[in-house]
């Protein structure tokens, strides 16, 4: 008080005697606030309140570790507690729960605010509870609450070892007895080089994440995750952490002896020397004769055991010993902690009659649930554990709110621990903190092995679900993945297996160290429970991938700790020899179960287009469509709908879906690729001559085309017969004029209202037509004749005439892509009356029979009739040329003739002209014209 009165009124040390506190009706000086109280003698008078200024004594030790400025700060904030430390590390301070005011940010969570802790806050908290709770002395069982917050985070450092240390220093500065101070200290590699407290940056590009705590010469708490590390370098590690891990230890001893607390007496539940002999003497024999026996499984050793403490109690009973029976369950453990370590260390013998570094048999099943995307069935002794895999899309990652790391994570492993594997029965709620580690460092195991994003761009989740627990769920959770991922697919880079190995150690009462230990190999769950560490440690035949020790004593010299590393090491290579029996690489993806996923590119204008799930999943991020499907069938539909919605780019002899917008006379307009426009050309519709385009396609159809390139005005053309197969019947007989002959009744015609848009046109038979005969001109006929007044009335609406034809040219060419040449103006005629190479015409004789349909290249109209020959013959066909046709089919309204070469023309009945022709009769005709759909039009020639 005095002091603090000094620093705030200095003049208040001079006053004379008869100016004192009570002469001058002060009360008090209370944190820097002054105040009257009132004088009897005279009547009150009220004075303003005046704030005087508080002075909060703090404490604060600073020091450097790794290149990093460290300070701790206590006395300014949590006064009531029994200790409150501010530890802090460049612009990060930790007071542990992250809370979102601590990077600037509202969460993001319905009532915006942060609620039940999150898994990293839990496992945070798990770093935190296990190097400081062996340092509590024996027997004490008070509650002891640790809160750790973090009060602000650049996002350079994680703050989860900074939380332990400040815990540390917390403890050591309240009255809880407590056997500290601790360090913890993180190291990284980088290209072979260690990094003593890393930022998040430089952990992003290490192949090692070991974070150590200690005492001054004891190891406390080792966890681990790294890229196969060998346990040559691993040890290195550990070897560099612990004597960082020391220099935290000075300043909180400092900080206490400045700040701290005096220790208070609590009075600790122990077990007195009497009552321990008493139990001992009743109990000890019959609890090692249930430990030699190795026949007994776990429940049975477990009931038998249940029999000696029941026994035991009734005896104590009967003595009326109420102080015995007070702590008997925890003399009774002594006993059984006592009898079976004095075995392991004297005879190297355990419970179930196994060597000390014998694992347990293993069995191995993977696939055993086929249904699902992978699965695998481990069992080792008696813990067993179904994992199973399912894949899924890139945007069903987790996403993360930590204020360091990264925002979502792709590889997920859930371990769950039912109440049933243990025999008992529970009621399942939340997140359970030891599930939760169990997982995360089964995750860790796994996760080096994994292929790259880039390569494999899945979110993957694992489940392991433990069906029976008799020690180390989390190492057979690490075998029973890696062959679960293998299952579904996965290319992992190398099996991935676990271990764990415990301790059984004599120390020297005197001194406290250890004089004598054993190492175990594959612990049970009692080993687990009687001995002093749990060391899991996880790896390929390469190296390490991840590590957790937990141990009960008061520290464990850290050479025994390195000495565990090879004793794991020949077990997991046992682990790995069955499990590389079972499934030793990758299975194919089989196509009915596992899940198809594809990544396309655009621009992402393009992909604002997409919309809907289209029977898949699909995840959009900048410029890179991912989709998803249940399996192969799925994932060609969805691909299919993204080309028809978005398109790709466009390759020649690509084969693309698209639909038929528009029908024209020389073809149709299909959109396809994302609403592309391309050309099918009449001679590209079909490998037989086609006389309508109506008839091979309508507007709306689907259908398959190939690309088969672009005209010069950069028009797509598109192909329906390149993915056609070309039918059976022999061309050449038909060009050859061997077509089957039908001598029966004839048939009338149909008119154009009775051909269906989009239907192949089929002439109706008469009644007395034969079913079958020339069913190939039924089916797809090479021309559609039709009434004179309908071939009149079709070229009056395509500008055509028939005495005219340069009107036809003029059309052709304004259909064309461009100005048509003469080759390509051949090719197309060609193609379309289905004209191959293999005929008998010349190169001149085809240069003719063009010139007769199109003209020629100078537009020369008045030499296409002058320039026909009275030949009997279809090759130099043109306007006046004489041909010997027969009769092809008979119809009410006129004849369908073959000209040879594969041409149909048509003859029209002339009014009272007589009717009896007959199938296979020879007609002498004339071209006369063609209509607008270019089917040459004939008159008879007298003979």
């Amino acid at each position: 008080m005095s002091s603090l009165a000094t620093k705030t009124h200095p003049l208040l040390n001079n006053l004379p005697p008869f100016l004192t506190w009570r002469a001058l009706g002060f009360r008090t000086i209370c944190s820097g606030r002054l105040g009257f109280a009132p004088c009897e003698p005279a009547p009150p008078t009220p004075a303003p309140s005046v704030a005087g200024t508080k002075v909060l004594e703090t404490f604060k030790e600073e020091f450097e570790i790794g290149s990093r400025l460290i300070t701790l700060e206590t006395g300014k904030i949590a006064r009531f507690a029994n200790g409150a430390v501010v530890l802090g590390m460049d612009e990060t301070k930790v007071d542990y729960q992250e809370k979102q005011f601590a990077q600037g940010v509202i969460p993001n969570t319905y009532m915006r605010r942060e609620g039940a802790p999150k898994e990293r806050e839990l496992l945070v908290g798990r770093i935190i509870d296990r190097p400081i709770r062996p340092l509590f002395p024996a027997g004490f069982y008070h509650e002891v609450q640790v809160m750790a917050s973090v009060l602000s985070s650049d996002g350079k450092q994680d703050p989860d070892v900074m939380a332990a240390n400040a815990t540390s220093a917390a403890l050591m500065l309240s009255d809880i007895p407590w056997g500290g101070p601790i360090g913890m200290i993180r190291i990284g590699r980088i290209c072979g080089q260690f990094i003593v407290n890393p930022t998040m940056d430089e952990l992003s590009l290490s192949d090692l994440n070991l974070v150590y705590a200690c005492t001054r010469e004891k190891t406390l708490m080792i966890d681990v995750q790294a890229r196969e590390i060998s346990e040559k370098d691993l040890e290195a590690g550990l070897r560099l952490a612990h004597p960082e891990a020391v220099k935290y230890l000075e300043p909180q001893i400092r900080l206490a002896e400045k700040a701290g607390k005096q220790k208070k007496e609590y009075k600790l539940s122990m077990i007195s020397e009497q009552t321990l002999e008493k139990v001992s003497n009743l109990a000890e024999a019959h609890i090692e004769a249930v430990f030699t026996d190795p026949s007994y499984s776990k429940f049975e050793r477990g009931e038998a055991l249940d029999k000696i403490g029941q026994d035991v109690k009734k005896a104590l009973e009967e003595e009326c010993d109420e102080e015995s029976l007070q702590v008997l369950p925890k003399a009774v453990d002594t006993v059984r902690k006592r009898v079976i370590r004095k075995r392991i260390i004297a005879e190297g013998v355990r419970v179930d009659g196994r060597q000390l570094d014998e694992v347990r048999p293993i069995y191995c099943e993977s696939g055993n649930l086929p249904i699902l995307h992978g699965s695998s069935l481990f069992s080792r002794g008696d813990t067993q554990v179904l994992c199973t895999v399912t894949l899924g899309a890139p945007a069903e990652a987790q996403r993360l709110e930590s204020l360091v790391g990264p925002p979502t994570k792709r590889f997920m492993l859930h371990y769950s621990f039912p109440p049933f594997c243990i025999n008992e029965v529970g009621k399942r709620v939340g997140l359970n903190r030891r599930e939760v580690g169990h997982g995360t460092l089964a995750e860790k195991a796994l996760l080096a092995v994994l292929p790259p994003e880039n390569d494999f761009p899945y979110t993957v989740r694992v489940n392991s679900e433990v069906m029976a627990s008799d020690g180390s769920t989390s190492m057979a959770t690490v075998c029973g993945g890696s062959m679960a991922l293998m299952d579904a697919g996965i290319p992992l880079q190398e099996h991935v297996a676990g271990v764990s190995v415990g301790l059984v150690s004599e120390v020297d009462p005197s001194t406290g160290e250890i004089k004598d230990y054993r190492i175990l190999t594959d612990i049970l769950g009692l080993e687990d429970h009687l001995g002093d560490m749990d060391f899991k440690i996880a790896g390929t035949r390469i190296g390490v991938t991840a590590i957790q020790l937990d141990i009960k004593p008061a520290g464990i010299p850290l050479d025994i700790i390195c000495e565990c590393l090879e004793h794991a090491h020949k077990g997991r290579l046992q682990i790995l020899d069955h499990m590389e029996r079972e499934i030793s690489a990758p299975r194919t993806q089989d196509d009915r179960n596992s899940p198809r996923l594809a990544t396309l590119k655009y621009d992402n204008d393009t992909l604002r287009r997409l919309i809907g799930p289209l029977g898949g999943r699909i995840s959009v991020s900048d410029g890179t469509l991912t989709v998803v499907a249940k399996n192969r069938s799925v994932m060609e539909k969805v691909l299919e709908k993204v080309d028809f919605i978005i398109g790709r780019e466009i390759e020649v002899g690509g084969i693309y879906k698209g639909v038929v917008t528009s029908v024209k006379e020389y073809g149709a307009f299909v959109e396809f690729n994302g609403g592309q426009q391309g050309l099918l050309h009449v001679s590209e519709l079909s490998h037989e001559p086609v006389s309508r385009v109506s008839d091979v396609v309508s507007v709306g159809q689907q259908l398959s085309l190939r690309c088969i390139g672009q005209d010069v005005r950069g028009n797509i053309k598109l192909s329906l017969k390149a993915v056609s197969p070309r039918p059976g019947t022999d061309v050449k007989g038909v060009v050859e004029g061997s077509v089957p002959v039908n001598k029966q009744a004839t048939d009338v015609w149909a008119s154009v209202g009775d051909v269906s848009n989009g239907q192949n046109p089929e002439l109706p038979m008469r009644k007395n037509e034969t079913p079958g005969v020339n069913s190939s001109t039924s089916s797809t006929p090479a021309v559609l004749i039709r009434s004179a007044a309908e071939c009149d009335e079709e070229e009056k609406a395509s500008g055509f005439s028939q005495s005219s034809k340069s009107t036809l040219k003029s059309t052709l060419a304004s259909k064309s892509n461009s100005k048509p040449k003469k080759s390509t103006s051949q090719s197309d005629f060609f193609s379309s009356t289905n004209i191959q190479k293999s005929t008998s015409f010349s190169q001149r004789e085809r240069e003719k029979l063009a010139e007769c349909l199109f003209g020629t290249e100078d537009g020369d109209e008045d030499n296409k009739g002058t320039r026909a020959e009275a030949i009997v013959s279809a090759k130099n066909l043109k306007l006046g040329t004489k041909v010997a046709a027969k009769v092809y089919q008979v119809r009410a309204h006129g004849l369908v003739l073959d000209l040879g070469g594969g041409i149909r023309g048509m003859y029209r009945f002339e009014n009272n002209e007589k009717k009896d022709f007959v199938v296979g009769d020879e007609l002498l005709v004339k071209c006369s014209s063609f209509t607008g759909k270019g089917i040459p039009v004939v008159s008879l020639v007298d003979s």
